[in-house]
């Protein structure tokens, strides 16, 4: 099966009896991946247009809400999983990490507690893993006084058959026998996401005018590059963010066309290398779209994470509280040994 066909039968189907609570759901990402498993979902999101999107192509209901320490819920339920803002942990976002006011985790954390669902799972930057790692550390402890086994792993877009060399760290807490997502052999490029695109989108004002041109190649003289950063055709893209596809910056995601013009990428073409199907439809201005595809978790991904939580859930194989005490004491003292060294 080709990348396309993959990525366009992911579909919502809900036909599970759990339902995923998705908070700081975004445009929807990480839910589609889960619906097209079968679960039912529920979304929060504060940004009005990236709440529509999910609604209106997603079964499940996205409530527009900004999400503080004080938000109550009235119903439990079984899965959490999100990503909480991650600008408080991003290098973009000048790492101020749980100083900064756009930091969701006090609520995240205080939801798992009050629920206590059967698994939960949060994505965040993988930078939260080193200069802020004191903070991911608290979380962790935090929620292993909760019950929970926690394991984390930073995944790589590309090894999970989306083109693109995106890193992010995904935090799962559990009670039992979960599984990561096997890592894919087969590497998927630009050329099979949006070979069919690059000719026939027909958009001047994303043609980089002779200025631009000359801009590009001064940030990347002043950066070091020794190749220009026009997207492959045989490679996975560089990772997507908001910035690099939201504007003409001096890394923007671009390519080349056959007459040896450059183009910024459309927002199809970005949807397209963060594996979003053909039919999902994205709502609000073009800068907002490309905002709503940066922040979110490629749905290919989610899709595969989805698989290993339902099969975690339907083997029910939950361990014993004393044997879990033991897997975090062995967690802890693990972490002590190697924060010695």
């Amino acid at each position: 099966m080709n990348y396309i066909e993959e990525i366009n039968k992911i579909k919502p189907k809900a036909n599970l009896k759990w339902t995923v609570l998705d908070l700081f759901a975004g445009c929807g990402g990480l839910s589609l991946g889960f619906e097209a498993v079968g679960f039912k979902t529920i979304g929060y999101e504060m940004d009005r247009m990236a709440a529509e999107t999910y609604n209106k192509n997603l079964k499940g209901k996205c409530i527009e809400k900004r999400l503080n320490e004080q938000t109550t819920f009235d119903t439990k339920y079984p899965i959490i999983i999100g990503g909480p803002p991650c600008q408080p942990f991003s290098v973009g976002g000048h790492q101020k990490g749980k100083k900064d006011n756009r930091n969701g985790f006090p609520i995240f954390t205080r939801l798992i507690k009050e629920m206590q669902p059967q698994i939960w799972i949060f994505e965040n930057v993988r930078g939260m893993l080193y200069s802020n790692k004191w903070y991911l550390e608290k979380i962790i402890t935090e929620l292993e006084k909760e019950g929970y086994i926690i394991e984390y792993q930073i995944l790589k877009a590309v090894n999970y058959g989306i083109p693109q060399n995106r890193e992010r760290l995904f935090v799962v807490g559990h009670r039992g026998e979960f599984q990561f997502p096997k890592l894919r052999l087969q590497k998927r490029t630009v050329e099979e996401a949006i070979g069919d695109l690059i000719e026939t989108i027909k958009d001047e004002k994303k043609i980089l005018t002779a200025s631009m041109d000359k801009y590009v190649a001064n940030y990347e003289k002043a950066s070091s590059c020794i190749n220009p950063r026009d997207l492959s055709l045989n490679k996975p893209a560089r990772t997507l963010t908001c910035r690099n596809i939201a504007a003409p910056t001096g890394d923007m995601q671009r390519v080349k066309l056959k007459d040896g013009r450059r183009r910024r990428i459309s927002v199809r073409e970005a949807a397209r290398l963060q594996s979003f199907p053909d039919w999902f439809k994205f709502y609000g201005t073009e800068t907002n779209q490309y905002y709503q595809i940066g922040n979110a978790v490629p749905p290919l991904l989610a899709y595969q994470l989805a698989t290993s939580i339902k099969t975690y859930i339907e083997k029910g194989q939950f361990k014993s509280p004393e044997f879990i005490k033991n897997q975090i004491k062995s967690r802890q003292k693990e972490y002590k040994q190697l924060t010695l060294l």
